[in-house]
C-alpha cells in the first residue's frame, strides 16, 4: 500500500467559522417540510440599572418538595422531588381519576448540575398549571447533588438511561410521561430511547420530549472538537487526556481546569445575574471530583445518535443559544433534522450553555407548548377504515 500523503494549510489561508456561528446559517437551509417550525428568539431585558433580577431567590427551594428515593438497579439511591400542580385534591378526591395528574414531566438535569437547575421552570410552570393536575418529577443524576456516589463501572451514559427508566416506572407508576433533559440530562433520555425504545412506539409511555442545549454524539467529536477553535476545547481536552493522572493527584488538573470552564461557558456574553452565576458555579464546585472525572469520559465517547429515530415517533422541542460553546448550536440543529414532523426548534439569541436559568421564559414555553403538543394531547391516530366508515355513515344522512 502506498503512504499517506499529509496536505498541510497554513492558518492564515483558511479563514475559520465558529461551529456556534455557522448553526445560524444551518437553520435557513433546512427545508421547511423536514420537521415543524424553526423559531428563533432574541433575548430583550427590562433596563435594570444594573440590578440582579434574580437577587434574593433561594435555588435549593426545590429541595422543600416531597421528597422520594429511587434506587437504580445498581443500588445507587438517587434523590427525588415531585410537585403536582393544579388544586389540591379533597379528602373525597383523594383516589380514582380525580387525583390523578393528566401527565408527568420528568426533568433531567446536566453535567455537573443538579434538579436545582430547574428552578425556574419548576415556579414558572406551576403557576401556568394552575388549573391543571400535572406531576413534575426532579431528581439529581447519580453522582450529582444528593444522590449516592457511582462506582466508576456504572458511570455510564447506558447507565444513565436506565436510571432514567427506574425514576419513569417509580414515579410515573401510570399516564403519559414528558421528558426535559438539559445537557448530559438529554444525552439521558437518548440513552433511554436507544435502550427501552418500546416506551416511545405506538402504545408506549413517553408523549413527548424536550431537548435543550444537548448533543446526539461526544462534545469532542460533534461540539468542542468539531471546528471549534476555542480554548474551552483545548481545557476539556487536556482534562480528559490526563484523567489517569488527575484521579492519581486527586483534586489536581480536572477541578482546576474544568470548574472555570464550564461556569466561563454557562452564560452569553450579554447576561447578568451574579445571584445565577453564583448558583451555577456552586452547583459544579459541589460536585465529587470522581463524578468530574468519570463522566467526563462519558461526554468524550458517547454516541447516542441511533436514538434520534426512536424520539422522532413523538412530539419534540429542541432548543439552544447561538452563544453556547459547550454544545453548539449545530449539534442542536443536526438532532432536529431528523426528528419527526411534529418538532420544533428555538434557538435563543445571545445566550449560552444555562438556557434554562438564562432565559426561563423561552425554555418555560417551549415545555409548555410541548406538553399541549404531546402524543395525549394529540389523541389517537384515525385509522383509514374508521375514516371510510364514518364518511359512508354521513353519505347516509
Amino acid at each position: 500500500m502506498g503512504k499517506r500523503r499529509l496536505f498541510t494549510r497554513k492558518p492564515e489561508a483558511v479563514k475559520r467559522t465558529p461551529a456556534w456561528r455557522s448553526g445560524l446559517t444551518q437553520i435557513g437551509s433546512l427545508s421547511a417540510d423536514a420537521a415543524g417550525g424553526v423559531m428563533r428568539r432574541r433575548r430583550t431585558r427590562k433596563e435594570t440599572g444594573g440590578a440582579d433580577p434574580n437577587a434574593g431567590l433561594d435555588f435549593k427551594r426545590i429541595y422543600r418538595d416531597e421528597a422520594s428515593t429511587v434506587t437504580a438497579d445498581d443500588g445507587v439511591a438517587l434523590a427525588v422531588r415531585s410537585f403536582v400542580t393544579g388544586p389540591a385534591a379533597d379528602d373525597a378526591q383523594s383516589w380514582g381519576r380525580a387525583s390523578t395528574p393528566e401527565l408527568t414531566v420528568i426533568f433531567v438535569h446536566g453535567f455537573t448540575l443538579r434538579m436545582a437547575s430547574w428552578h425556574f421552570q419548576r415556579y414558572d410552570l406551576a403557576q401556568r398549571w394552575a388549573d391543571r393536575r400535572i406531576k413534575m418529577v426532579f431528581y439529581d443524576q447519580r453522582g450529582h447533588g444528593a444522590s449516592d456516589l457511582s462506582p466508576v463501572e456504572t458511570s455510564t451514559m447506558a447507565q444513565l438511561g436506565d436510571d432514567l427508566a427506574a425514576v419513569v416506572r417509580t414515579m410515573a407508576t401510570t399516564g403519559p410521561v414528558v421528558l426535559v433533559g438539559h445537557s448530559m440530562g438529554g444525552m439521558s433520555i437518548m440513552s433511554l430511547a436507544r435502550r427501552h425504545p418500546k416506551l416511545f412506539g405506538p402504545g408506549g409511555r413517553i408523549a413527548g420530549v424536550g431537548l435543550v442545549s444537548t448533543a446526539a454524539r461526544g462534545i469532542t467529536e460533534a461540539g468542542l472538537g468539531e471546528g471549534l477553535n476555542n480554548p474551552i476545547v483545548d481545557a476539556l481536552g487536556l482534562s480528559v487526556r490526563y484523567i489517569p493522572r488527575a484521579v492519581q493527584a486527586g483534586r489536581g488538573i480536572t477541578r482546576r481546569v474544568v470548574e472555570p470552564v464550564l461556569v466561563a461557558a454557562s452564560f452569553g456574553p450579554g447576561y447578568h445575574s451574579p445571584a445565577a452565576a453564583r448558583a451555577v458555579e456552586s452547583m459544579i464546585q459541589n460536585t465529587h471530583i470522581a463524578t468530574m472525572v468519570n463522566f467526563l469520559k462519558v461526554l468524550e465517547s458517547h454516541d447516542e445518535a441511533t436514538a434520534l429515530p426512536v424520539i422522532a415517533q413523538v412530539p419534540t422541542v429542541v432548543m439552544c443559544g447561538d452563544h453556547d460553546r459547550l454544545t453548539p448550536l449545530p449539534n442542536s440543529v443536526g438532532m432536529y433534522s431528523e426528528l419527526g414532523h411534529d418538532s420544533r426548534l428555538i434557538v435563543a439569541e445571545g445566550c449560552g450553555h444555562m438556557l434554562q436559568m438564562e432565559y426561563p421564559e423561552l425554555v418555560t414555553d417551549g415545555i409548555e407548548d410541548l406538553v399541549d403538543r404531546s402524543r395525549l394531547a394529540l389523541g389517537r391516530p384515525v385509522m383509514p377504515w374508521r375514516t371510510a366508515h364514518r364518511d359512508e355513515i354521513r353519505s347516509r344522512r
